[in-house]
């Protein structure tokens, strides 16, 4: 079982989307544990104070090393698995395919969600926490990132799809977007569903995904495509 512990300021934000669907199955299952920790019950003064004015002047407030790092260093002694440490942030590397993937093979996940400007520097210095980026763009927090990482990371466990050939044909699957899917009725107002997928015909079928994805990464993810094909030539 994989634990994955999240600190943060508002653990009621993970209350719905931890119990529905995908994620909720999987830690009924057993497939992994997570586990919120308010990072406001580790201050040590009468107003719970979590974050200061930065040093050097500038807008906004900054997070302060000590609720966080009290924070972290007892949900670590919780448990006997060390656990890789994440800081979500705008700074950090962005969140791949290749990287959930890597994240989906650790037993232990440690994810610390921000608010404010950001962190003090010396919590990722100090905790030696690898920063990670959902995208290039300002949220309001590190809540949301920290639950797309969690649920892309879950997905991939075993046990926690229903089907576990799903995950292997979806899209940034060896590099390329999924092929396009159809259903029911055959005609829709007059967009029909492609001949080759009514035909039965098993390997045909599987040769027109093969080179829809190809085709919808050329075309939708250029950059993809390229990365792709520049991992090919380093191969030949």
């Amino acid at each position: 079982m994989m634990r994955i512990d999240v600190l943060t300021l508002f653990p009621e934000m993970f209350d719905s989307p931890l119990s529905h669907s995908i994620l909720k199955r999987a830690q009924e299952q057993g497939v992994v544990e997570i586990v919120l920790s308010n990072i406001r019950a580790f201050t040590t003064d009468r107003y719970h104070k979590v974050d200061d004015k930065p040093y050097g002047g500038g807008p906004g407030m900054v997070m302060m090393c000590q609720p966080v790092f009290d924070a972290c260093e007892h949900i670590i002694g919780q448990h006997p698995e060390p656990g890789r440490m994440i800081l979500l942030t705008p700074q950090g590397k962005p969140l791949t395919q290749e990287i959930v993937r890597q994240l989906s093979c650790e037993k232990r996940l440690i994810l610390i969600a921000g608010r404010y400007e950001g962190f003090d520097e010396r919590i990722r210095l100090g905790l030696g926490a690898e920063a990670i980026s959902i995208g290039d763009y300002i949220l309001s927090g590190g809540e949301i990132p920290a639950l797309a990482l969690i649920d892309s990371v879950v997905r991939l466990l075993e046990g926690a799809l229903g089907d576990e050939c799903s995950a292997a044909d979806e899209s940034f699957s060896g590099g390329l977007l999924e092929y396009p899917h159809y259903t029911r009725p055959e005609d829709f107002r007059g967009m029909k569903v492609p001949d080759v997928l009514l035909s039965g015909n098993h390997s045909r079928i599987a040769q027109w995904r093969k080179e829809q994805r190809i085709e919808r990464t050329r075309q939708l993810r250029p950059d993809l495509w390229q990365r792709l094909q520049e991992r090919l030539d380093e191969k030949s």
